[in-house]
């Protein structure tokens, strides 16, 4: 049986006919991997986006022109092709002539999460700005949007399908293109027949995890085995050496620590036990995060910094968690960070574990956790939910922006906040995009008090000032806020009473030694920091959590100064 061949996405183009052969020859360079489809009026972009959807091809994006015959903006047939196409990437382009009167309606649509950015077409050839903002839309769509073409690891499934999710979970946060198969199908059977449980008789154990050349498929698979597959362990480093510096934890924090230590001459090995980039890695967009005008998604800037700090010699390994520090018996003697993979020793240590959402402590829910119900993002799983009513509790950035990348795929997406409004924990930006969105609606002073399926989520129970009512439910997204991953670091790093942890002059003057606070960023224990979500008095951002993690790089060097 031949698998049939695949539709070709396509690139649809909505400009006035002046506009045309400018657009099509400078979108030609796509050609060969997106079909270049043209109208000059809003009826025939209508037209495009109708046959599309007959013949089932995917749109990656439009780009509708600022004065298009048919409506009065461009901005207009943009939001109701959006309405059609929910995750094609939107695009305003506009021409000199448009340029002063569009200006300040297009920063606002921008501003509302109308469009995904707006470009000048171009005026002459090479106009290599204009296409690095197409193809960064372009990567983006076809990361969470489609199919991947080349797969790095394939998933036979047939075990536990919340083991499974959080597998998927784990690979989409690294990057890793990957495919989930049956074990009937033919990737399935050819997997399954070189396992040697199956050559010798036995039946596998599922899921099964082929990662190519990495080394032999998995069975019985976890998520925390495929990082350990996929990179490695601490067991691979040399017992007798000694790391100038040991980050734990590779969030916005620990990644920057990882690219100024390496870079200033540190030997640097950076531990992690999920996927690298932390909770700030299942961001689906962060726009506001300094240097990314069109924004850009967790997996990225994670996937970046690590790329980043690998190329000046840091070594990061993933699915390995940190159980305990030893501190350093005497001045000069080296900490011991114990983990189930083996012992590091170093001379100086940053925690950068950062913080963990809390749990929503409904017993029926905890059970669903992967078959319908996800702490965080889980971007994953947002293909799967589409056409079903989704849910997603919390009020912080990372709810929002969760809400608006889940409507992409949802039929609806409701915010559950149990606050009155959201305006004292969100960014007013995703407010405004939320606001925008019309398939999110947000509910305030609401909370989950029950929810259930038959082996996946299918209804919860709301509570909220109109009384309590039960809905039908298809996806659960519970981001509630955070407790610090901190408490199995040894007594003699101070915490406060919530279990962050306290640095510089945060630390109690009870504890102060010779009458001096400890370095800042600096712990009770000399040569260990914190930095980042983790640490006491953090700002809880992105932003700011890079900031002290590549702050922290200069205190450690002050501390191994001789």
């Amino acid at each position: 049986m031949t698998t049939p061949a695949r539709v070709r996405p396509a690139i649809m183009l909505i400009v006035a006919a002046e506009h045309i052969p400018t657009v099509d020859s400078e979108f030609g360079r796509y050609a060969r991997d997106y079909d270049i489809l043209c109208a000059d009026d809003a009826d025939g972009g209508r037209e495009l986006v109708r046959q599309a959807a007959e013949d089932e091809q995917p749109v990656a994006l439009v780009g509708v022109g600022w004065s298009v015959p048919g409506v009065e903006v461009g901005l207009d047939l943009l939001d109701e092709l959006h309405a059609l196409l929910p995750t094609a990437r939107r695009i305003c382009l506009t021409s000199r002539g448009d340029y002063g009167l569009s200006m300040p309606k297009l920063r606002e649509a921008l501003g509302q999460g109308r469009i995904d950015t707006y470009l000048l077409i171009p005026q002459g050839p090479r106009d290599e700005e204009f296409h690095t903002a197409v193809t960064e839309y372009l990567s983006d769509w076809g990361w969470t949007a489609s199919t991947p073409e080349v797969e790095g690891v394939q998933i036979i499934e047939g075990g536990s399908r919340a083991e499974v999710s959080r597998i998927r979970d784990f690979l989409d946060r690294m990057g890793i293109p990957h495919g989930v198969y049956s074990p009937d199908s033919e990737v399935g059977r050819r997997v399954l027949s070189e396992l040697p449980s199956v050559q010798s008789g036995a039946s596998p154990a599922f899921p099964v995890v082929a990662a190519g050349v990495v080394g032999p498929a998995l069975e019985d698979a976890t998520a925390r085995q495929v990082a350990r597959l996929v990179y490695g362990s601490p067991q691979t480093v040399d017992a007798d050496d000694i790391a100038d510096l040991v980050v734990i934890g590779s969030g916005p924090a620990g990644l920057a620590a990882a690219v100024y230590g390496a870079s200033e001459g540190l030997d640097t090995v950076v531990i992690e036990s999920d996927a690298v980039g932390g909770q700030a890695g299942t961001s689906s967009m962060i726009r506001n995060y300094l240097g990314f005008p069109r924004g850009i998604s967790g997996m990225r800037l994670a996937q970046r910094a690590r790329f980043q700090a690998t190329r000046f010699g840091a070594r990061i390994y993933t699915g390995v968690a940190a159980e305990a520090i030893e501190p350093a018996a005497s001045p000069g003697d080296a900490h011991v960070v114990r983990t189930e993979g083996g012992e590091l020793r170093a001379k100086t240590v940053l925690v950068a574990t950062g913080v963990t959402y809390r749990r929503i402590g409904i017993e029926a829910l905890e059970e669903l956790v992967g078959l319908g119900v996800y702490y965080g993002a889980a971007t994953s799983a947002a293909r799967e939910m589409e056409g079903r009513d989704v849910f997603v509790v919390g009020g912080g950035n990372s709810a929002g922006q969760a809400a608006v990348y889940l409507a992409r795929y949802a039929a609806s997406v409701t915010l559950l906040v149990r606050r009155p409004d959201l305006t004292t924990t969100m960014s007013d930006y995703l407010i405004r995009e939320i606001a925008s969105t019309t398939r999110v609606t947000v509910r305030t002073a609401t909370r989950v008090v029950d929810g259930g399926g038959d082996s996946y989520l299918q209804w919860l129970s709301l509570t909220g000032p109109d009384g309590t009512h039960r809905v039908d439910a298809g996806g659960l997204f519970l981001l509630l806020g955070a407790d610090p991953c901190g408490d199995w670091l040894p007594d003699a790093i101070a915490r406060d009473e919530r279990g962050f942890v306290y640095t510089g002059r945060e630390v109690p003057m009870s504890q102060w030694a010779d009458g001096r606070p400890p370095a800042a960023l600096e712990t009770t224990v000399p040569g260990i920091f914190a930095a980042g979500d983790l640490r006491a008095g953090s700002m809880k951002r992105v932003a700011s959590a890079s900031g002290e993690g590549a702050a922290t790089v200069a205190l450690v060097h002050a501390h191994l100064a001789p």
